[in-house]
């Protein structure tokens, strides 16, 4: 497999998470459980999910139109490092915040790790 076909696997696994949190309205129940919250709180974690929907977006458009550049140029690898690196620290976040007690925290961990690994593939094979 091409190191470029990685990126793109990157891409459309980010396209997941866009769709996973676009959803999350639905998903969490977000019109009566942000009531509880005040004005201000309610509105951080709904801009928060906006943006980093829109950071998951700017991820699957670079790895699905600009592949090679990520591979052949300094600015691209560093880019891949640091989606690599976004992912790990989630997997970090995912225990420190949620336990890994559960079935569902564990295969979020897992599928955090597998991000990372998706992006620090083409990293280090492009050194």
């Amino acid at each position: 497999m091409e190191i470029e076909t990685y990126i793109v696997i990157g891409g459309i696994f980010s396209i997941g998470f866009v769709i996973f949190h676009l959803l999350f309205w639905k998903i969490f129940k977000w019109e009566t459980e942000l009531r509880l919250l005040n004005h201000v709180n309610k509105g951080i974690i709904q801009v928060l999910n906006l943006c980093l929907t829109y950071i998951f977006l700017l991820f699957a458009y670079i790895s699905f139109f600009h592949p090679t550049e990520l591979v052949s140029s300094g600015l691209g690898k560093s880019i891949l490092l640091l989606i690599s690196l976004f992912w790990f620290i989630r997997a970090i976040e995912q225990i420190y915040f949620f336990g890994i007690k559960n079935r569902i925290s564990i295969i979020l961990f897992i599928i955090f790790i597998l991000g990372g690994l998706i992006y620090l593939y083409p990293f280090v094979i492009s050194l």
